[in-house]
């Protein structure tokens, strides 16, 4: 079995498993915690084609995420645009703003792409936090035009609350799940195509990729762009699953929680980020009740991952199932 196939079949059982999750857990909380692990992996995952693929250090991922969510939160409140429209209209700005700002860093190398994308990531958030001019007038008070300090709500949902009342949050999931299920179908794609080992090859060894006709700053825009698409509907549909928007999704914690779960599954693999989404979560989960002390937990989870396993939980797997499958192949030759 090829590995591209071995990855679609995994894909398949994963979105099958995922389908019954909400039958079998059978608890509300569960399965909204579960809906917010499906947002956070498809935005992991694509974060993962542009870093860990291509090799572009872009800290950018957590701003075109929050310009996918204010896109839509600004559309269904002040146009009252549907959210089926509105969401991805936020992708496409996503994409958009994606593209200028990869016209403007992808001519840099390493560390200084890392520190351009993170300026202008917080450059936007300092832009809508000290937004207090007076746009509109509602009945609750001043809003600003990008909703300032306490951000935008009641902008509109899927419609989820009609058709299933109190049983909503199930609709939601499940628009998670196709979400992140299109996100990893997407990142497999990419990975196993000729695109993907052009991505590798700039990310491994870029002088020998142009030597060999690969346009380095080319094909780091084509990544970039595409993989924005899913990094603004992932936050669009934050913005439409929690009913919410504020300067907090711009937040630097917010960043390194999503950065740590690429580096505790394993850069640059097909299921390392899916994996550190969900260990990262849970332990998030486990560690809620003990305060500061749930910080000093989840930094010692990435150090640890970081110095006993540097290639990731995914790396881990691989090797153990190298270091089985080697006995059993030298079983089976010496029986020929």
């Amino acid at each position: 079995m090829t590995a591209m196939r071995r990855d679609l079949l995994l894909c398949g059982l994963f979105a099958a498993a995922a389908l019954a999750w909400p039958m079998v857990s059978g608890l509300r909380y569960s399965v909204t915690q579960t809906t917010f692990f499906f947002i956070w992996a498809t935005v992991v995952v694509q974060w993962n084609l542009v870093f860990g693929i291509s090799g572009i250090f872009s800290l950018a991922q957590v701003a075109l995420f929050a310009i996918g969510a204010y896109v839509t939160a600004m559309l269904g409140y002040y146009l009252g645009t549907s959210m089926l429209l509105a969401m991805p209209a936020g992708a496409v700005v996503a994409v958009i703003a994606s593209i200028a700002l990869g016209l403007a860093c992808l001519r840099l190398y390493g560390p200084y792409v890392a520190l351009l994308t993170l300026c202008v990531s917080q450059v936007l958030y300092v832009l809508i936090v000290n937004d207090t001019d007076c746009f509109t007038h509602p009945p609750a008070g001043c809003m600003p035009l990008m909703g300032g300090v306490r951000g935008f709500s009641r902008f509109g949902d899927l419609g989820f609350r009609d058709w299933l009342g109190s049983g909503f949050y199930i609709g939601n999931y499940y628009v998670g799940l196709a979400l992140l299920t299109a996100a990893i179908l997407f990142s497999i794609l990419i990975i196993h195509s000729p695109m993907g080992l052009a991505f590798r090859a700039l990310r491994d060894n870029p002088v020998y990729a142009a030597a060999r006709g690969v346009d380095r700053f080319r094909y780091q825009l084509w990544i970039f762009g595409l993989s924005a698409f899913f990094t603004g509907l992932a936050g669009a549909f934050y913005a439409v699953n929690t009913g919410v928007v504020g300067p907090v999704v711009f937040s630097f914690p917010h960043l390194l929680f999503l950065l740590s779960m690429i580096v505790v599954g394993g850069v640059g693999t097909v299921w390392g980020p899916v994996i550190g989404a969900v260990v990262l979560m849970v332990a998030d989960e486990l560690m809620r009740e003990l305060g500061d002390f749930r910080d000093i937990g989840m930094g010692l989870i990435l150090v640890g991952c970081v110095v006993l396993m540097p290639k990731g939980l995914s790396g881990l797997f691989q090797s153990l199932s190298a270091r089985l499958a080697g006995p059993a192949a030298s079983a089976a030759e010496k029986a020929k």
